[in-house]
């Protein structure tokens, strides 16, 4: 099964403290036909012997400077000589089966795919981490237009040349929102396919803190590559509490038939800078919807 994909690719893994769930999960892919050659784990300064349990599987094992998810994989990218990157975990959370699912799907012009975790093992997602999975990833798809359903999945394949794109300017479980941010938002092509999801083998280390992180970043992200968006999007809240004056002078007029007209001004400012500030942000994200699109066609015109 490993030598039916033509690209020249590597399986990024980055580790801290994995010793169990790595040794099972390199077991699985070189089990699956996977040349030793094409793994690269990336160690974050491990002391439970994750690293020597790589290598005595024959995989290469390099030190990542800094601390983090995000700087593992900055990390790999200068040891990596493959046009793709296949990045997974080494918790044998994500079934080594996908890789080849990941990179044919690349093969079929796409330069991020997901690997969306549709099938789950009982036990292996808790309702709090569905909840928060699915409210961020909601987020994703009003904020750059697109309908994903697993925008935060630890396994993706991603061209190199996109990774070399990416700052890594925001670290640890943020990685992923940063790297489908700047995917989205310069053009590039994203996918998903459908993928299992077991229980991880360790200790956890995605908590629920991580979750308030990982919007904040998006937050952050979004101003980043859509700065005007950002702000009209907020300009729209003051909706809220427009509508909740607007409706306690209507009610006030209705119950006693006084006007409060402070109250009514209030409201109708408030309301009527919702208005616009959101029928404006619609207008900006559909321009940049635009822009993205013209970047797409003059990245495939550059490689035709």
């Amino acid at each position: 099964m490993g030598n039916s994909v033509s690209t020249d690719f590597t399986i990024l893994i980055p580790v801290l403290n994995e010793r169990e769930g790595l040794e099972k999960t390199l077991r699985e892919v070189i089990g699956l036909g996977y040349d030793p050659a094409r793994v690269l784990v990336v160690d974050g300064g491990s002391t439970d012997g994750t690293p020597e349990v790589a290598r005595s599987l024959g995989v290469r094992v390099v030190r990542q400077e800094g601390r983090g998810k995000a700087d593992a994989i900055k990390s790999g990218l200068k040891y990596v000589n493959g046009s793709v990157v296949v990045v997974m975990d080494g918790d044998y959370t994500y079934p080594a089966e996908h890789v080849q699912d990941l990179i044919k799907k690349v093969d079929e012009g796409y330069d991020l795919v997901i690997g969306a975790r549709k099938q789950i093992e009982k036990g292996a997602q808790s309702v709090v981490y569905r909840f928060g999975n699915w409210f961020l990833t909601s987020l994703f798809n009003v904020f750059y237009g697109v309908k994903l359903s697993d925008a935060l999945s630890g396994m993706y394949a991603v061209r190199k040349r996109v990774l070399d794109e990416v700052e890594f300017e925001f670290k640890d479980f943020s990685v992923e929102a940063e790297i489908l941010s700047h995917t989205l938002s310069t053009g590039y092509k994203v996918a998903e396919v459908p993928i299992k999801y077991r229980k991880r083998v360790g200790e956890k280390k995605l908590g629920v803190r991580h979750g308030f992180t990982i919007l904040l970043s998006m937050l952050l992200l979004t101003w980043r590559y859509n700065p005007t968006f950002t702000v009209l999007l907020l300009g729209a809240l003051t909706l809220i509490p427009g509508l909740y004056f607007d409706f306690y002078v209507f009610l006030m007029y209705v119950l006693t038939g006084v006007i409060h007209h402070i109250r009514a001004l209030v409201g109708a400012i408030f309301t009527t800078t919702g208005i616009v500030s959101f029928s404006l942000a619609l207008t900006v994200f559909y321009m940049k919807r635009m822009e993205v699109r013209l970047l797409r066609r003059i990245s495939q015109y550059c490689h035709d």
